[in-house]
């Protein structure tokens, strides 16, 4: 399926879950320099026509594309391993980053995230390059970042694992405010934690077949 399809399908699966609104984008990298991303319009509302294409080189955004390309734009400057990024407003994990209650892997798939996901502390929009930027260097060599007031960001091999991810992102803090309103949450063990890792690869497949399946 050509990347534009493709981003198509991730737009509709992320809108049907509830993980985008009005709001969202997503990308595919396409060849060393460049990426496709989603037009500025609800993402299961655009067809692969309306796909725009930007240089990692550019300094102004062209148009027809999100303002906030640039946090796209930075993370695949720094970042050669992610092929894809999804952009969205999972509202259970921005309510997390707003409590200050930590997004932990506390179950299995959680453990896909890291040991703890990493807060943006800036809640504007990301529409320069030194925005973009700041928000790089908070995801790390993380695959998921939560801006403050403003969503979340994940990334992946492919544009399906950055769909699972962002998937996995909303499921784990859904867990996390669940137990943290009746008790203490415990991460799993490191080592748990590696062996949950071990398997992300297969494991994100079959979550993207179940948040897809109605696109495919």
């Amino acid at each position: 399926m050509a990347h534009r399809d493709r981003l198509v399908q991730a737009g509709a699966a992320l809108a049907r879950h509830g993980l985008v609104s009005a709001f969202g984008h997503v990308s595919i990298r396409d060849g060393a320099d460049t990426f496709v991303i989603t037009p500025p319009t609800a993402l299961d509302a655009f067809t692969a026509d309306e796909v725009q294409s930007v240089g990692l080189g550019v300094t102004e955004l062209p148009s027809g594309t999100p303002k906030e390309a640039w946090i796209h734009h930075e993370i695949y400057r720094r970042r050669p391993d992610v092929r894809a990024i999804c952009r969205s407003q999972p509202p259970v994990a921005t309510a997390l980053a707003s409590a200050g209650v930590a997004v932990r892997p506390i179950h299995g798939q959680g453990s896909f995230l890291g040991a703890e996901v990493s807060v943006h502390p800036d809640s504007r929009l990301v529409r320069d390059q030194a925005a973009g930027t700041a928000l790089a260097e908070t995801l790390g060599e993380s695959a998921s970042v939560i801006m403050r007031g403003n969503g979340a960001v994940t990334v992946g091999s492919d544009v399906e694992s950055a769909v699972a991810l962002m998937w996995v992102l909303e499921a784990s803090a859904q867990l996390n405010a669940t137990a943290a309103s009746v008790g203490t949450p415990e991460p799993l063990s490191l080592a748990e934690q590696e062996a949950w890792r071990s398997v992300a690869p297969e494991l994100l497949a079959r979550i993207w077949l179940h948040v897809s399946r109605e696109e495919n």
